[in-house]
């Protein structure tokens, strides 16, 4: 079943950083069965505080999701999201379609 991992960047605190971080996101990908749906788009906050930014990325699977996040690859790059902005990211798990039932 799809799983989505959903980044909300609330603040930013040093956009150099954050530059850096989205020139290294794209090659984190390669190996990974991932589809960027949306990315660092401003949401339109139909509840709780304002955002600055969103993104939404698509994997097969749960585990496949956890295992981009935890790859060295990523890892590496993330460094420098830490550093450029407060960030709440979560893994969900999609709703089997209806032409699976």
């Amino acid at each position: 079943m799809s799983a989505y991992i959903i980044f909300i960047r609330e603040k930013t605190l040093d956009k150099s950083e954050l530059e850096q971080y989205w020139a290294k996101i794209g090659a984190t990908f390669a190996g990974h069965p991932i589809t960027v749906l949306t990315a660092n788009s401003k949401p339109v906050v139909l509840m709780g505080p304002e955002v600055e930014a969103a993104v939404i990325a698509e994997f097969p699977g749960i585990a496949d999701a956890e295992k981009w996040y935890r790859s060295d690859a990523y890892q590496a790059a993330a460094v420098h999201s830490y550093n450029g902005a407060v960030y709440t990211g979560i893994i969900v798990e999609g709703i089997p379609s209806k032409s699976n039932n």
